[in-house]
């Protein structure tokens, strides 16, 4: 096509497309590209090619490996004669692959301008039309721009005149990673990649590409001649893992940026989809690639710069490592275990709620968890022999290297009162890996409603900072509506916060705080949106008529008048998802599914049954419609622990020895092969005799 055109034929081929399909982005993506992928090159990226001191290649030499390349010049010297032509002078380093291919007139290039100072990036697929006084004139198929996604931004230090190339740096070759190599790959946060497939069905859409990765320090892992990358987030045109399944070849290149030096490879790939075990541990990544080497070239002082590190892109900030993602795993294996969390830093959020941030004592990683989880916590009050077990949602984003729960200061709540007067920072408590069933999906297309009263702010403001990562992260933000009720301002958290992902998120997500008891001093439209109760007038007046998915978290008369405000407008029962802690529930209509707190119509439970705890040589006849486990435990003066008591928090879980159980009470928690929730369960059906290890 000679200009965007949403008629046009497709800028993809059909391997692209596929990638395209399993995202459920093809059709989205076909309106983008035809409207951005050009058959010529816009002033503006003719204007930035001309300001570029280098440029990356990709290329393919004569024995059909691609290789990736840099090259560099005073700025001038890429040019574009034409909106169809690029001209590049000549200064190729010595030993590099490119000073053979470069000559095959016909043959197909990948071209990456990219600006490490200001983050910019333009790709160009183009054509080798000829060479003539050592330089190259280029047709071209296909430009179009890049985000700057990972990009890391860096400053130039010349070590040499720009135009002079290296014709005396040393070149090496090798079949077989030594330390050197595994040492700069492994520390890299940059590399290029170049892929190609052959030209059979459509050259204009087919040949090679080159494409720029970054990440952390050790998002590429080395084992021996193998290489693990993560594939993240990106504008999903797939030219790259597009050419990987029709084509497996690969070159790449990691300039080091100390020395001048590049490290170039090429060997073959293998994609890893989103169910490996590898990929699933990885923090930010939706896939990943491995890269075996063939064989591999030093060439030194092939850049005539070296390149000062400014800062990581916020991008890379949101992924992780592999190292990470080892002890991810090794925590996941480990996720029933209590764990020793040290207090490292308290903040007050309001008159009554202050935030404490844990860390692993031992600095392992954290397990990721789903925005609205809760912690299960223990802790020693020193009051008694036994330590209290409390749930506290967990109000950080997932993925953060801390986990922060912010609690009110209750006046007769132990737990509380021991967190908010008694623990202090370097203090360390037992916790157990985040869960819960009440989170939020970022990726739904259907817009949220966060409902929150006092401290159920809680879950939302988790929530809220989880939809603004993800839409940096993956540029799909959710739409959400923040309703906030506190009694004042004194009393009301997080409410900068919010403010600050509501402008953030440029109208994506709206903030509305209600007060029920204002200071006369307080300015209506300023510091507060409305008076008293999030009744339905407030959702007829501020949400527009559509489809959502509301989440409730609050005290339990907050709650279910929020319910039955919602069901008097006719939002569906499934719509609405609903949090807390302890004996609070909503009262749902009759019929509709359980939930969180709810109780199970459809259990069965023995008629009669003897109860044996096997540790503490305890036995007694139980009947139908007794207490359950857990109240009989208690009442002969056993301590097993226990918090929520209906099966949220996942404490009670005690192994069963023999026999099974019924749950009067639907468990939200994991429960543990072999074992029970025992705050809610009692002798199931046609066990004669339980055995319980307490």
């Amino acid at each position: 096509m000679n200009k965007s055109n949403p008629e046009g034929r497709s800028p993809f081929h059909r391997y692209e497309q596929a990638l395209q399909d399993r995202e459920g982005k093809r059709e989205v993506m076909e309106k983008f590209g035809r409207k951005v992928v050009r058959s010529y090159l816009p002033d503006q990226h003719r204007d930035f090619y001309s300001q570029l001191p280098y440029i990356v290649v990709g290329s393919v030499d004569n024995e059909g490996d691609t290789w990736a390349t840099i090259l560099a010049g005073s700025p001038g010297f890429v040019r574009s004669p034409s909106p169809t032509t690029l001209n590049i002078d000549l200064h190729i380093a010595r030993g590099d692959p490119l000073r053979e291919s470069i000559h095959n007139v016909g043959a197909s290039v990948g071209l990456l301008g990219v600006d490490l100072e200001s983050r910019r990036r333009n790709r160009v697929n183009v054509r080798i039309a000829g060479v003539q006084d050592n330089v190259v004139h280029l047709t071209v198929d296909q430009s179009f721009g890049n985000c700057p996604q990972y990009i890391q931004s860096r400053a130039l230090n010349y070590s040499r005149a720009a135009h002079v190339s290296s014709e005396h740096g040393a070149v090496s070759e090798f079949t077989a990673l030594g330390d050197d190599a595994g040492a700069l790959i492994t520390h890299a946060d940059t590399f290029f990649v170049s892929s190609f497939i052959v030209e059979n069905d459509d050259p204009t859409v087919e040949g090679v590409d080159v494409s720029h990765r970054g990440g952390m320090p050790g998002f590429v892992k080395v084992e021996g001649n193998t290489l693990t990358i993560p594939d993240f987030p990106g504008n999903y045109h797939f030219n790259t893992l597009g050419n990987f399944l029709a084509n497996p070849k690969a070159g790449l290149v990691f300039p080091d940026f100390e020395t001048g030096d590049l490290l170039s490879l090429t060997g073959s790939t293998e994609i890893l989809w989103e169910d490996h075990p590898e990929v699933k541990f990885f923090r930010g990544a939706q896939r990943a690639w491995r890269f075996t080497v063939k064989k591999g070239k030093w060439l030194r002082k092939a850049l005539p710069f070296t390149a000062r590190f400014d800062q990581f892109s916020l991008n890379s900030e949101m992924t992780g490592t592999w190292k990470e993602a080892e002890e991810r795993q090794t925590a996941e294996q480990l996720k029933a275990n209590w764990q020793p969390m040290e207090l490292v830093r308290v903040e007050q959020e309001s008159s009554v709620i202050s935030s404490f941030y844990f860390k692993h004592k031992k600095n392992k990683a954290l397990l990721p968890f789903e925005a609205g989880q809760y912690l299960t916590i223990k802790a020693n009050t020193g009051q008694s022999e036994k330590s209290i077990i409390r749930t506290y949602t967990v109000s950080s984003a997932p993925n953060e290297d801390y986990y922060r729960v912010s609690i009110k200061r209750e006046p007769k709540g132990t737990a509380s009162r021991f967190m908010h007067d008694k623990l202090r920072v370097g203090d360390v408590i037992d916790a157990k890996y985040p869960s819960g069933n009440f989170y939020i999906d970022a990726e739904q297309k259907r817009p949220a409603v966060l409902i929150a009263g006092g401290v159920g702010v809680t879950p939302m403001i988790s929530m809220a900072q989880h939809v603004l990562k993800e839409g940096v992260r993956t540029r799909h933000a959710r739409d959400v509506y923040i309703f906030h009720a506190a009694k004042d301002r004194e009393q009301r958290a997080f409410y900068k916060e919010f403010k600050q992902i509501e402008e953030a998120m440029g109208g994506k997500v709206r903030y509305y705080s209600f007060l029920s008891q204002p200071k006369p001093n307080d300015r209506p439209g300023d510091d507060y949106n409305g008076l008293g109760r999030i009744n339905a007038d407030v959702f007829r007046e501020v949400l527009p008529l559509d489809e959502y998915d509301f989440y409730v978290c609050g005290p339990s008369q907050f709650m279910q008048s929020i319910y039955d405000e919602l069901s008097s407008l006719g939002v569906r029962d499934g719509r609405i998802f609903s949090e807390a802690f302890g004996p609070a529930s909503i009262a749902r209509k009759k019929g509709d599914c359980a939930e969180t707190g709810e109780s199970v119509d459809d259990h069965e439970e023995s008629e009669e049954a003897v109860i044996r705890f096997t540790q503490s040589q305890f036995e007694q006849r139980w009947n139908k419609g007794d207490d359950v486990l857990l109240d009989v435990a208690e009442s002969h003066g056993l301590t097993p622990s226990s918090s929520c008591r209906n099966g949220i928090c996942g404490a009670c879980a005690v192994p069963i020895k023999s026999g099974e159980v019924s749950y009067r009470t639907k468990p939200s928690a994991p429960i543990p092969d072999g074992h029970a929730l025992i705050c809610c369960a009692v002798p199931a059906k046609g066990t004669a005799s339980l055995e319980l290890d307490i």
